[in-house]
């Protein structure tokens, strides 16, 4: 009901109160006190509510009317009823509602709490550079464009610290520049006399504007530069038009430079010392991990898939059969992360100038082997499934195929993560191939004359994109191998237990030197594998030889 209807329903109930309980207003006065059609939003919503408060009054003094109001409307209660069931539930929702924002937020903050560690971050930068304010001298030596910095700290102030460097770069270089070219064209304009002066400086301001704003357009510039780009543009225009009418235009763009380099300097400085945050980091993470997705999606399909062909209903939980599916909307995430890593000097593992681009190839051809899979779960769950007499035929070849791609896959996203050769993926790969050659010749053998086509398609459909998993997976292992290449992954030689690589308990890989041994020794936790014998005598402490891990 919109507030006009309820402002003239709630009118003929006034009519009728005010008529049963004989008040000495007449009808005329009362239309005369009528909100207008004409009246704005704000009237009659204040008319409504008024009238609502009157009406509740109303039934609480005279209860008879609500009786007669609900018995002439039918089955619908009357409007001062309503409204009074609506104040009545509002503090229930109000809780109910505030309930679930705590929830919320305290599942945001357990979800990562690294969020809770940049808001404190936030507000400590905030509050050091408020001394400015805060503190008289210094407030004497900047005045008013103190709040430069400050609003600096909230612009600025990202999540990574990759973020934080490019952003106050971005402002500080912009500002040193457009002061620079501001200055200059306020000098020029002051050669042109007092009438020419002004008409000077438009041309300035329209021709750095136009020029800027187009060169915004290329996608490196977009990509890198664009804040810096709007930061030129306003600071420009600021100096070259306020000096104008200000004759110590040198000392405004000194100060704004001076508190801007203030701000810029508190939020890179504790963005990268307090709990530091590194998008470069986060990009190798997220790339390790969306290949394990797949992994895991793949080598369960096959199981998953002949089941139901069969009949059975499998009872398990699926969940990691649809991992894929935010692997397919990850590109945005990627191409963020990787333009802010390259801001970040080298932490940890990473030095400077560190491969990132590399990780946006994989992370594309990750996607499309996702789309795959994609096409694959659109099969498992299509209403037309291949025959039980198909599926007997493919089943072990499609199954061997989808398992060997499955731990290709999550061998290379473990070489990632824990950054070595992914040589351990190699074999994986070839019995991936060797199945898919198997399928080919299967597909083309002539068992299939005497079935229906209709029986057939589907089957040969999932072979058939089973076959293309192979090939991006083979592409995937390819960026890998170029990716630890360039990015000079330690190898290793030795063979390690899959099983306690995929536990998480192999946390690094330090080299070691191999002493004619058929094997070393790996520490894991607390725990040492036996050492088999050594070939040759003359290395004595050869059983010794630790790998740590």
């Amino acid at each position: 009901m919109s507030i006009k209807e309820t402002s003239k329903d709630g009118h003929k109930l006034l009519l009728h109160i005010l008529c049963a309980t004989k008040m000495p207003f007449s009808s005329y006065k009362l239309e005369a006190c009528r909100v207008p059609p004409q009246a704005s939003f704000l009237a009659n919503t204040l008319y409504s509510l008024l009238l609502l408060i009157f009406l509740s009054s109303c039934e609480l003094s005279y209860p008879h009317l609500a009786m007669e109001v609900g018995s002439g409307s039918g089955d619908k209660a009357g409007f001062f009823t309503q409204g009074r069931r609506w104040l009545k539930a509002l503090p229930v929702k109000f809780k109910a509602n505030m309930v679930a924002m705590v929830r919320n937020i305290r599942k945001l903050g357990q979800d990562d709490p690294r969020r809770v560690i940049h808001s404190l971050k936030v507000g400590l930068a905030l509050t050091l550079v408020s001394t400015f304010y805060y503190c008289q001298p210094l407030y004497s030596n900047f005045g008013v464009t103190a709040m430069w910095a400050i609003m600096t700290v909230v612009v600025v102030f990202e999540f990574s610290v990759g973020a934080t460097l490019g952003k106050g770069l971005n402002r500080g270089m912009a500002t040193l520049m457009a002061g620079g070219l501001g200055i200059g064209a306020h000098h020029l304009a002051n050669l042109s006399g007092h009438i020419g002066e002004p008409i000077l400086l438009g041309f300035f301001v329209f021709l750095q504007a136009t020029i800027s704003t187009f060169l915004r357009f290329f996608p490196k510039i977009k990509s890198r530069y664009d804040y810096g780009m709007l930061i030129f543009i306003l600071t420009f225009s600021l100096i070259s038009v306020s000096g104008y009418r200000d004759d110590e235009i040198l000392e405004f763009a000194q100060k704004r430079l001076s508190t801007i380099s203030i701000g810029g300097s508190a939020c890179v400085i504790i963005s990268t010392v307090v709990c530091p945050v590194w998008a470069g980091e986060d990009l190798h993470n997220l790339i390790a991990l969306n290949i394990e997705k797949l992994g895991n999606s793949l080598e369960g399909f096959g199981d998953e898939y002949f089941k139901r062909t069969g009949g059975e209903e499998s009872k398990d939980d699926k969940k990691f059969l649809e991992g894929y599916k935010s692997v397919l909307n990850s590109k945005n995430t990627e191409e963020s992360l990787a333009n802010f890593a390259a801001w970040e000097p080298g932490h940890g593992r990473f030095p400077f100038r560190h491969p990132w681009k590399l990780y946006l190839k994989v992370g594309t051809l990750t996607r499309e082997c996702a789309y795959r899979i994609e096409a694959l779960n659109g099969c498992l769950n299509a209403d037309i499934q291949p025959s039980s007499e198909v599926g007997s035929i493919i089943q072990e070849a499609c199954t061997n195929l989808s398992i060997e791609s499955g731990k290709a896959l999550k061998e290379l996203a473990l070489a990632i993560k824990i950054m070595v050769q992914p040589s351990s993926a190699d074999s994986h790969i070839e019995n991936a191939k060797s199945a898919a050659k198997n399928l080919k010749s299967l597909l083309k053998s002539g068992i299939w004359e005497d079935i229906d086509l209709l029986k057939v398609i589907p089957g040969v459909t999932v072979c058939s994109i089973l076959i293309d998993v192979v090939t991006c997976t083979e592409k995937i292992a390819e960026s890998i191998h170029e990716l630890a290449s360039k990015a000079q992954f330690k190898s290793v030689e030795p063979t390690l237990s899959t099983e306690k690589l995929h536990s998480g308990q192999i946390q690094s890989v330090k080299s070691a030197q191999m002493v004619n041994c058929s094997h070393v020794v790996i520490n894991v936790g607390e725990s040492t594998l036996p050492s088999p014998p050594c070939e040759s005598s003359s290395a004595p402490n050869a059983s010794k030889q630790r790998m740590e891990v």
